[in-house]
């Protein structure tokens, strides 16, 4: 099978723009391709399987589906949009490289550190301003704040949850399908900002969420770790976060930094204020 369609994209802009033609399993290949394009580069097909939660046969079908013959092609069309990419950024002077964190022959232990770090520093790089002060402005003028997350996105929704009531603002938790949980969602309206969380594939029940938030005309935020994911597309503000791991689980180190700063962006907007609360709330 030879690759057919413009040569004028990159290979991140073609899986952009063909999304919606993949399988379901195709796409988890695709956005994680797009937001990690250094590991498309270099890691095996096999290694991208496993980051991407799929099998190395449906990284196959995926590169066929764009048109290469295989992974290797679509390996080096990933490496070409790389290496144009570095030199895009550097410029004719190339600054030094920070020295590494840990020695050549790093443990496992360091390996999994080395990641949590280069996902904050990730995170941080391709976190939209726009996006972050709209959404601390939303929740700080909110009626009610309606976080949506299941499993281990339950614990960051519970935590937010958490930190906004700190600063006395109305938030609740839905993270599965209960009859409570389906209660809350069914009282979301104009006056509502519903926040969504997602690592990976999207739970249906978070995007069900997002969807009626858009039906009811309620302000919707998505926190993602792919840009393609579905939460991010139905989301009025999409803000980002880097999960990559070499562990058998996604890092979620990023995403509590997001979700730490962007209470601290809530409560700076009126530190005097909040910080009464704050006593108010701890004295009850």
């Amino acid at each position: 099978m030879t690759r057919s369609g413009t040569t004028a994209l990159t290979l991140s802009e073609e899986i952009r723009q063909r999304f919606d033609e993949f399988s379901r399993s195709q796409k988890d290949v695709g956005q994680y391709i797009v937001d990690h394009l250094e590991e498309a580069a270099f890691h095996t097909a096999e290694e991208l399987a496993r980051r991407a939660n799929t099998s190395s046969s449906t990284v196959v079908r995926f590169a066929q589906a764009l048109g290469f013959e295989g992974f290797p092609e679509l390996q080096a069309s990933a490496r070409d949009e790389y290496r144009r990419g570095r030199e895009n950024a550097n410029g004719a002077a190339a600054e030094p490289a920070a020295p590494p964190l840990f020695p050549i022959d790093q443990t496992d232990f360091e390996a999994a550190l080395a990641a949590d770090h280069a996902n904050m520093e990730e995170t941080a790089r391709r976190v939209d301003r726009d996006e972050v002060l709209a959404s601390i402005d939303l929740i700080s003028r909110s009626q009610r704040i309606v976080l949506c997350g299941t499993d281990q996105m339950a614990f960051f929704a519970s935590y937010l949850r958490h930190l906004l009531m700190l600063l006395d603002l109305r938030a609740e938790v839905v993270a599965s399908p209960s009859q409570e949980g389906l209660a809350k969602l069914g009282r979301v309206d104009e006056h509502t900002v519903l926040v969504g969380f997602s690592a990976g594939r999207p739970h249906p029940l978070v995007v069900r969420a997002m969807k009626l938030g858009r039906n009811r005309r309620a302000a919707t935020i998505a926190i993602a770790d792919a840009t393609l994911s579905e939460v991010a597309k139905l989301a009025d503000h999409k803000l980002y976060y880097s999960s990559n791991s070499p562990a058998y689980v996604r890092s979620h180190s990023a995403l509590l930094g997001l979700v730490q700063a962007l209470a601290y962006g809530v409560y700076a907007l009126d530190e005097s204020a909040y910080a009464d609360r704050i006593k108010a709330f701890k004295l009850k």
